[in-house]
């Protein structure tokens, strides 16, 4: 983790969560007349409520004590594989979904019928619960009850809870009636339908339900959803994070792009942090980390090539890949390090990230500055014309660059460790700053996308390897953080490296099943079956990766010459 000393803001202690649990109610919508299709229950909730007031909801609340008592748990029908603990949550969203909408998930003990409306009739909402089931012989549905999903509310926010999303099928002949004091005007909804009055300003939702509905919407049926949830495990969890947008509070979950970048900065969930791109100032990401984004954004290179700049005052700074040849750009890089740059590093020697390193160094010298050496691997025999590169002086795998200097705070270091990471271009390496345990990936790891692997220069079996070895750097340096040449910070770096390191061996099998599939085909024809998840505009591209998966397989299996 990043030192406590080099974040940007104080840390507040978030709020504790306390226990909930939220049920999604569904049901098959009849096909005849319409399209039929999955629905959710939903609810108003009061404009009065603490929280979410005049929110649509699913059915939930606090779990009190009695839902864990013994003789609760004793009252509960439970599924061989049903945790205590999800009995227990089970438990609090049946009473829930009774008193707040009448639902009752209970089924009588004497032959299985599930409740009526004689039994919802005699019971008392504002009595305990499992007492007056018990008395009534009936025994209460947690068998039938499934985790979807984990929430745990954002930091920032002054209530917070700890909230399994379940689901259970309506049962056949009750219908939901509202308490009139904590739910209103229950409704019965598709997915898909809610998110568009909500997207239209007619359906009021927060955060967690509409991503939750987004999920579900990818069901046709309650019993595709029910197939998905069999091993008992959530189907995700999450602790949304939030920023601003556009100067608006924008929340994301954790395989959303900028997550990482807003736990890096606000590791307490403040939303103090603009995610807006722009290139005309730098973005401070720790105290002695600051990203300045070139003015060159495509296709190839998303939101513009990062600059980083890593130091301070005090010690001086490295500028990490200077981007192109943008005289403005590299103004605004040599303004915000104050002049006092001690080093030029380049990730690599593509037109977006080396050729802006001499003009640097020429504004250094101009302003009366040392001459600060440009640093990294010459461009290897193969790279392209355009991306030729000679340093100052070559690093060697596993150098230290340090920068050090006395701060009020005492002497203060910021070392950065080379890594050689061939394959995306041979002469690619990373580095770590140690102190921090940050790990700049240049090209080698983006946000947002795949790196292109392009022979000659690029090569596979290289770039995979060197995924192993930057795993095993994260794993030695507890690294958490990656700063990309492209897109916002990543987190849980060890995960990202693992989930890339699988998407490109399973492309690679598709690759290897379309050339046994066409045996005579052009890298044109398997580009078509193994990129048929890619829109073809950008088949040209991705050809070039494909060669490289080619050979790499052709390497291993000779096979499949």
């Amino acid at each position: 983790m990043p030192r406590p000393i080099q974040q940007l803001h104080p840390f507040r202690e978030p709020v504790a969560t306390r226990p909930a649990a939220t049920v999604l109610l569904l049901r098959d919508a009849a096909a005849s007349g319409g399209a039929g299709g999955l629905e959710v229950l939903m609810t108003r909730r009061s404009d009065k409520a603490s929280f979410a007031p005049g929110a649509y909801v699913f059915p939930g609340g606090g779990i009190d004590a009695l839902d864990a008592a013994p003789q609760t748990h004793a009252a509960a029908d439970r599924r061989p594989t049903q945790s205590d603990l999800h009995l227990t949550q089970a438990i609090a969203a049946i009473r829930e979904s009774f008193e707040e909408l009448g639902v009752l998930l209970a089924r009588h003990a004497a032959d299985g019928c599930w409740a009526g409306a004689s039994d919802i009739a005699a019971l008392d909402r504002h009595q305990p619960f499992a007492a007056q089931c018990s008395a009534r012989g009936l025994r209460l549905a947690a068998d039938s009850v499934f985790l979807l999903a984990h929430w745990i509310t954002d930091r920032d926010l002054p209530r917070r809870f700890d909230v399994p999303f379940l689901v259970a099928r309506m049962p056949e002949g009750q219908e939901p009636v509202a308490d009139e004091a904590e739910q209103f005007e229950p409704v019965w909804v598709k997915p898909a339908d809610a998110l568009s009055r909500h997207e239209a300003g007619q359906f009021f939702m927060i955060f967690p339900t509409i991503r939750t509905l987004q999920r579900l919407a990818r069901f046709d049926t309650t019993q595709a959803v029910f197939d998905a949830l069999a091993d008992e495990h959530p189907l995700w969890t999450s602790c949304p994070r939030a920023g601003t947008l556009a100067g608006r509070e924008a929340r994301y979950m954790e395989s959303d792009m900028p997550y990482g970048e807003l736990a890096l900065v606000c590791p307490d969930g403040q939303i103090v942090h603009p995610l807006d791109w722009q290139t005309a100032q730098p973005v401070p990401l720790l105290r002695n980390v600051l990203r300045l984004t070139a003015p060159n954004p495509g296709v190839m290179t998303g939101p513009g090539t990062n600059s980083y700049l890593v130091g301070e005052p005090a010690t001086g700074f490295i500028a990490i890949d200077p981007g192109p040849a943008d005289l403005e750009h590299i103004d605004r890089l040599w303004r915000a390090a104050g002049g006092d740059i001690r080093m030029i590093v380049c990730t690599h020697s593509h037109a977006d990230h080396s050729p802006g390193a001499a003009p640097l160094q020429a504004l250094c010298v101009q302003a009366g500055k040392a001459r600060p050496p440009i640093l990294g691997l010459p461009s290897a025999p193969t790279a392209r014309a355009a991306s030729t590169f000679t340093p100052d002086r070559s690093l060697q795998n596993n150098e230290l660059l340090t920068l050090a200097g006395q701060t009020p705070q005492g002497e203060m270091t910021h070392s950065l460790q080379v890594v050689h990471t061939p394959g995306h271009a041979a002469n690619h390496l990373c580095l770590l700053l140690v102190e921090d345990a940050l790990l700049f990936s240049g090209d080698h790891i983006l946000n947002g996308s795949t790196t292109v692997v392009d022979p000659p220069d690029g090569n596979m079996a290289d770039y995979l390897d060197s995924l192993d070895r930057l795993d095993a750097i994260c794993a030695t340096h507890g690294v958490e953080f990656i700063l990309p040449a492209h897109g916002y910070v990543l987190g849980q770096a060890r995960g990202a490296i693992a989930k890339l390191k699988a998407h490109r061996l399973a492309r690679e099998a598709k690759v290897l099943a379309a050339m046994q599939a066409l045996p005579g085909g052009t890298l044109e024809d398997w580009v078509r079956h193994a990129y048929d998840d890619v829109p073809p505009r950008m088949w040209p591209v991705a050809q070039r990766s494909l060669l490289a998966h080619v050979e790499r397989i052709r390497a291993l299996q000779p096979g499949n010459d």
